[in-house]
Order: structure tokens, then C-alpha cells, then sequence
């Protein structure tokens, strides 16, 4: 598992276009409702006030996805975390407009959330579309590495899902080799059709709208903690 000391660098931006007025106001107050505590462990009971199952997506961006998978099950609680403050609004608006109490959000780093929780106290585990780092000497950026997938191996509840959603050649074959070589995550594809095809429990993100839009396949992976 990953060493909970280790200092991490967040790579890439953290803001694009300025906030406007009333995506500032909805920082400033909706924000710090749903927020993750900052500091000491994490669990259902501390998140939401009760034992409720957990489920986490690294890297949410817009939050439709994060949004969607909470209204469909208003039963668990979702830990959305996303170090881009533009996407963060845009979350903040889906759980304004739809009124989700079972949502919380991180503005950072999702695998520090991720050593504040108990192990085996995750039922599901999101990466859509994660930035490819497509050149060679930052292949050690991506998030599927087995350091990362060593962390997220221990979060998660034996029979219980991590998904993987990406348009780009490269992360998939680099995914493919990566999971490939764990024991401990079953790939649930039988045959090219399964994960060539969006379950129906899988909301559809921009960026795979914008990627289909561009021409680009979308590949969907389903693995299954041992």
C-alpha cells in the first residue's frame, strides 16, 4: 500500500476560465457543506451519520457522472474529488440542482482521501477518462500504476467494482498491461463487445461525448477485487 506520508504532486491546472458571480457564491456556500473534513480519518458514519456503503471517483470532472451514480442510488454515499476548481462548480451544480444530500466533495488529491478511509470500505471505485500523459517519461504520472492500484486494491470491499472509462489508445493498452499483471482484479469483459459498450448503469461524461463527437472509441473497463 502506499506509504501515507509520502508528499504527492498534483500535476496539471487547477483553474481555467475566471468564475463568474454565481459560480463563486455557490463555492462559498455549498462548498463547505459538502466538503471533506480536511484532516483525520474518514468513514460513512463521519461523511454522511450513518454506515451507509461508499463509493469514490478519482478525477470527476464535470460531475455528471458523480451526480448521476448518486441519484441513482441515494442509498450510498459518494466522495467525488477533483483538483480542477471548475469542475468542482460544476458538481456543485448538479448537487444544488438535484438536490443530492449523499454526495461529498474533495478538492485535491484523491488518494489522500482515499488512506483516511478503512480498508475494504469501498463498494465501488471510479477513474473516467483520467488525463493519458501520453508521452513515455510521464508514464509514471497516470493513475493506473500499481502504486495507486495498490491503494485502491486495499479501499475495496472483496467483490467489489473498479471502473475505468477512457478514449485514448495508449491508457488503454498501458491499463490493459498494468491490470494485466495484478492478481488481485478480475476483468469482467468476455468478449470485445463488453467493453466496447457503456453499461446502463454507467452515466455518459462530456468527455465521452466530446470523444465520440471527435471520432475517438471509448473502451469501458469493469474489474472485480479478489
Amino acid at each position: 500500500m502506499a506509504d501515507p506520508t509520502t508528499i504527492r504532486r498534483l500535476y496539471g491546472r487547477r483553474q481555467g476560465h475566471k468564475l463568474r458571480q454565481g459560480q463563486s457564491e455557490l463555492v462559498e456556500s455549498l462548498l463547505p457543506k459538502v466538503s471533506v473534513p480536511e484532516q483525520g480519518p474518514l468513514n460513512a458514519q463521519r461523511l454522511f451519520g450513518d454506515d451507509r456503503p461508499l463509493e469514490l471517483e478519482i478525477g470527476f470532472g464535470g460531475g455528471e457522472h458523480l451526480a448521476g451514480q448518486a441519484a441513482m442510488r441515494p442509498d450510498h454515499g459518494f466522495i467525488g474529488c477533483e483538483p480542477f476548481l471548475n469542475g468542482v462548480v460544476g458538481a456543485l451544480n448538479h448537487i444544488r440542482d438535484g438536490d443530492l444530500k449523499n454526495v461529498r466533495l474533495h478538492m485535491g488529491d484523491a488518494l489522500e482521501v482515499a488512506e483516511r478511509l478503512p480498508d475494504a470500505s469501498l463498494s465501488r471505485v471510479y477513474l473516467l477518462h483520467p488525463d493519458p500523459w501520453p508521452k513515455a517519461r510521464h508514464a509514471k504520472r497516470r493513475m493506473v500504476n500499481h502504486g495507486p492500484m495498490d491503494l485502491i486494491a486495499a479501499k475495496l470491499k472483496p467483490g467489489c467494482e473498479f471502473r475505468l472509462g477512457t478514449d485514448d489508445p495508449t491508457y488503454c493498452r498501458w491499463a490493459m498491461m498494468i491490470m494485466g499483471q495484478r492478481s488481485d482484479f478480475v476483468w469482467q469483459a468476455q468478449t470485445a463487445q463488453d467493453f466496447l459498450t457503456r453499461p446502463a448503469d454507467w452515466p455518459e461524461t462530456r468527455y465521452e461525448r466530446k470523444a465520440r463527437r471527435q471520432g475517438h472509441e471509448v473502451w469501458y473497463f469493469r474489474y472485480v477485487r479478489q
